[in-house]
């Protein structure tokens, strides 16, 4: 069976069109609400917070040999024993420490 695109395609296009077109009358747009100019008069600002508040400079960690560190995995029990330490969740000394990356709430 052969279908010709010059038959079908004239009928897509009317068919896109239309429905583009009853989609576009149908979507109203709800009317704005002008705000009272003494409103926004009184309304005080927000309270300037640098955006750098929270920085801690980078500081290099120090590394250890990959053989120490293998040998250690493997006495605490591989990664199985990561993936318990996981699941758990947080201890409670973890819960109290901000996370990293996050600036300590002040007072």
């Amino acid at each position: 069976m052969l279908i010709r695109l010059d038959s079908i395609l004239p009928a897509a296009m009317a068919a896109f069109l239309w429905t583009t077109q009853a989609s576009a009358q149908t979507s109203a747009v709800a009317p704005v609400k002008p705000v009272a100019p003494a409103a926004v008069a009184d309304a005080a600002p927000p309270p300037y917070r640098s955006a750098l508040e929270g920085y801690q400079r980078y500081t290099d960690e120090k590394t250890v040999n990959w053989k120490e560190a293998n040998d250690t995995t493997g006495q605490i029990g591989g990664w199985r024993a990561y993936a318990k330490e996981a699941s758990q969740g947080p201890s409670p000394e973890d819960a109290a420490k901000p996370a990293s990356g996050t600036a300590p709430a002040k007072p």
